[in-house]
């Protein structure tokens, strides 16, 4: 395939290709050749990322990245996405092979077909469509196109968009808008986009104490009470009222484990792990350093020491209402008929790495069956959002103007 060529581009089939490489996060298992060699006949220049070091549990990993560029010019408009996939679990939980890509009644089945293949390859689509319509029309896009595809993205994320992120900002390459295509929709495609997505913070919380007899508790120093005292402090707290947009910040008690089989020992330490989903109104550091303080005063009080580690996953962030959303809600309801409402809801997503470098929001699928048994996508939604992605991307660069690069308004946050 010549690049630039018209080429046209069945997002279905796509996606089905992409679902047969069974790229179950950390493995690769060749999704990242498929789209490489797609995107290079339409003109991208192609550069594979890997970065590896220690993974979940602390297992070594080697994660495929890919960033692909077409075109120099300003804006640049960047798609990002994920090829891995969570784990399928008993495959006798399916209907169909769950790396088949069986399409039934109009559905497609398989693993990775909301989360998110079937996004990846509706911009893919999309993106041929309009390089189509410029080759036919003498016209070049007023701009450039990029994608921003990671391997890790249902793991840990130490080694995928983290870190091409930061490899493309030390090297001073610019992305001027984002996209994301993670599942958003929730009922009908194009109901809802992502805008902003809350911070998530982990601790990691122990109590040392001294083991004994339970009979002889002045021989002994009972960690036991002095972490149930901490929780239930943390657990009062108050973080915030909320912050435009998002609701309030909350703490969640997820483990709490002594491991003590013994019915007459008094045990040596006592441990306990907590997350916190915040708004904008807060920052990781800020969190760490309240509980921090919180444990020390109870630590002072107590006389036992009390370790803590953290793990800050990502900042919380919110893409502001401006021209790039409205260019988006705009496109979706042309092409849909529905304006999709701009939410802060859900978990976290690569887009709060992609933050760093411009604004970004997430347009995808929807995502009532990603991660469950028979994943699955009717396909007229796929070549629905391909469409949808289609306008953005005509919207948001459009021709350019003849002997001009300027950057049009819709690219700006």
């Amino acid at each position: 395939m010549n690049p630039a060529s018209n080429a046209v581009i069945d997002p279905v089939e796509l996606t089905r290709t992409l679902i047969r490489r069974p790229s179950v996060t950390p493995a690769d298992a060749g999704a990242m050749d498929v789209l490489q060699r797609v995107l290079e006949g339409l003109g991208f220049t192609c550069r594979r990322m890997p970065f590896e070091g220690p993974g979940g549990e602390g297992v070594h990993a080697r994660i495929e990245n890919l960033y692909a560029r077409r075109g120099t010019a300003s804006p640049n408009l960047c798609f990002a996405g994920h090829t891995d996939v969570v784990p399928t679990g008993a495959e006798t939980g399916w209907s169909a092979d769950p790396f088949e890509a069986e399409i039934r009644n109009g559905v497609l089945y398989g693993r990775g077909a909301a989360d998110m293949k079937g996004g990846i390859a509706a911009w893919v689509a999309a993106v041929a469509g309009v390089l189509a319509d410029g080759e036919r029309s003498g016209q070049d896009l007023g701009g450039s196109l990029s994608f921003l595809i990671t391997g890790d993205e249902e793991g840990p994320a130490l080694h995928g968009t983290k870190r091409v992120v930061e490899t493309l900002m030390a090297e001073g390459e610019v992305i001027d808008a984002c996209v994301v295509g993670e599942p958003s929709s929730q009922n009908l495609l194009g109901d809802m986009i992502k805008i902003g997505r809350r911070g998530s913070l982990n601790t990691w919380i122990t109590v040392h104490g001294r083991q004994g007899h339970v009979a002889y508790p002045h021989r002994a120093a009972n960690p036991a009470p002095v972490l149930v005292r901490l929780l239930a402090q943390l657990d009062a707290w108050v973080i915030d009222d909320g912050y435009e947009a998002f609701q309030p910040s909350n703490l969640e008690i997820t483990t709490i484990d002594i491991g003590n089989g013994a019915t007459n020992v008094i045990p040596a330490q006592a441990k306990a792990r907590l997350n916190i989903r915040f708004n904008p109104a807060q920052t990781g550091d800020g969190l760490i350093a309240r509980i921090d303080a919180e444990a020390a005063r109870v630590a002072a009080e107590s006389g036992l020491e009390i370790t803590l580690e953290h793990m800050c996953s990502g900042e919380a962030f919110l893409t502001p209402h401006g021209p790039f959303v409205t260019a988006v809600q705009d496109a979706v309801e042309a092409e849909l008929g529905r304006r999709p409402e701009a939410s802060t809801t859900g978990g976290t997503s690569d887009a709060r790495f992609i933050r760093a470098l411009c604004p970004v929001l997430e347009l995808g699928l929807v995502g009532q069956t990603m991660h469950q048994f028979d994943e699955r996508v009717p396909v007229d939604e796929i070549v629905a959002l391909t469409g949808a992605y289609r306008r953005i991307i005509e919207s948001v660069l459009g021709p350019a103007t003849k002997g001009s690069a300027a950057t049009p308004a819709s690219a700006s946050g």
